[in-house]
């Protein structure tokens, strides 16, 4: 199969190409998907509660994937993939990153493709608990996220009087950048050609974080949406309520997507220690000390438990995408790639090996568990199907960190 670069370089120039199958685009690229959503989770899935035990379409439903049985048609499960990173708790942040921490990760390489013509070009959100770095830009910036449901529904649905204060606070930014990009062209003048080489750096994230900031203003002036969704008086934020926090969040991503506020969104599922109480009924320890259960089938009934009940709150997402249409009158579903994982696969032991990972929606063929054999001379890598992911949007992509390929050949098998 001919290459890209090979034909790019035939040319001698470079222009932007649509998604051809002989790049490795999938079948059925007139029906790409619009938007994009990540769901992590801090502290892992139990894989032999995650994975099928049979590959294929005729598996048995896992037990932490039940609550989502009803959608079994518009989900596909992975297993066997990771990215080869280090193990251990801080290279969770690896999951959107591939191989190193820190590395433009998958939802802002979509955001900059398919995400600047929104008012919001990527949300990241947290959902309970501490939360490890998820979202990292081009130039390797972690980018913060929103802890309070309620700062997240003023950001979508703000007020006209706040838009104005909004644009003020933009353009002061704006203002501020100018200055800072002509005292630091000053500077390139004077100092050695290394600095050089690190002011260089310095002005190429700084040029990216004014594209964000003309794009906000440029955009300021759009109407707002209104919703009658509302929040209740408080927001859930303490590491007990992460239950709570994620469905509004889950709410909020919806409505987003559906009034085309953003259509790059994450939401990292917290990892800290609350114990929880479900059903009445309050766990033998807290989520933290249950992921690290060395096999003990006590604390691994009570971590399903907890895993279990944040799929229920997965499974109404995925009705309320079933149930809202997009521009075109397709559920929005069908044109949202959404993605389920993490960057720990097994708590119990810190290992990053084998991350569970799901795929839902965006109009492609589903219904199967995509077992990889990662034992082979060269596994197919998560990042391979990130690449995939990308395609499916409509990006053009051969790459992601240490991945080269893709999985369309496994997925639409």
């Amino acid at each position: 199969m001919i290459s890209r670069q090979q034909f790019l370089s035939s040319l001698g120039v470079c222009i932007a190409l649509p998604a051809l199958e002989s790049f490795g685009a999938p079948k059925d690229a007139s029906k790409k998907a619009k938007a994009f959503v990540a769901i992590g989770a801090n502290l892992g899935w139990y894989q032999k509660g995650f994975y099928p035990k049979e590959a294929g379409a005729n598996y048995t439903m896992p037990e932490i994937l039940e609550p989502i049985a009803g959608h079994r048609r518009d989900f596909t499960i992975f297993s066997g993939l990771d990215h080869q990173a280090p193990n251990g708790h801080n290279y969770w942040a690896n999951l959107l990153c591939g191989q190193r921490v820190g590395s433009y990760s998958l939802d802002q390489m979509i955001a900059d493709q398919i995400g600047t013509s929104c008012r919001f070009s990527s949300v990241q959100l947290v959902a309970g608990g501490s939360a490890a770095p998820m979202s990292f830009s081009k130039q390797g910036t972690r980018l913060p996220a929103i802890r309070r449901p309620s700062v997240f529904y003023k950001k979508m649905f703000i007020s006209q009087a706040d838009q104005k204060h909004q644009e003020h606070i933009l353009r002061s930014g704006k203002s501020a950048m100018d200055y800072v990009l002509e005292d630091a062209n000053r500077l390139q003048k004077t100092v050695s050609r290394r600095d050089q080489s690190a002011l260089d750096e310095y002005f190429t994230s700084l040029r990216s974080v004014e594209k964000r900031l003309e794009t906000r203003i440029a955009r300021i002036n759009d109407p707002v949406p209104t919703t009658s969704y509302k929040l209740p008086d408080s927001d859930p934020v303490a590491p007990r309520q992460q239950m709570e926090c994620s469905t509004l969040m889950y709410d909020l991503i919806a409505l987003a997507i559906q009034n085309g506020s953003s259509r790059v969104l994450t939401m990292q599922l917290g990892g800290g220690g609350p114990v929880f109480e479900l059903e009445g009924e309050s766990l033998s320890q807290g989520y933290h000390t249950l992921s690290h259960h060395g096999n003990d089938p006590s604390r691994i009934r009570d971590l399903i438990r907890i895993e279990r009940e944040h799929v229920k709150r997965f499974n109404g997402f995925l009705d309320q995408l079933k149930e809202k249409k997009d521009a075109l009158g397709r559920p929005l579903l069908d044109s949202t790639l959404v993605f389920l994982g993490t960057g720990m696969g097994d708590a119990s032991r810190h290992s990053n090996r084998n991350l569970p990972s799901l795929v839902a929606g965006g109009g492609g063929k589903h219904g199967r568990h995509v077992a990889v054999d990662p034992s082979t001379r060269a596994p197919y890598l998560l990042g391979d199907l990130f690449i995939s992911l990308q395609q499916r949007l409509g990006i053009e992509c051969e790459r992601f960190s240490n991945a080269s390929r893709n999985l369309n050949s496994l997925w639409e098998a």
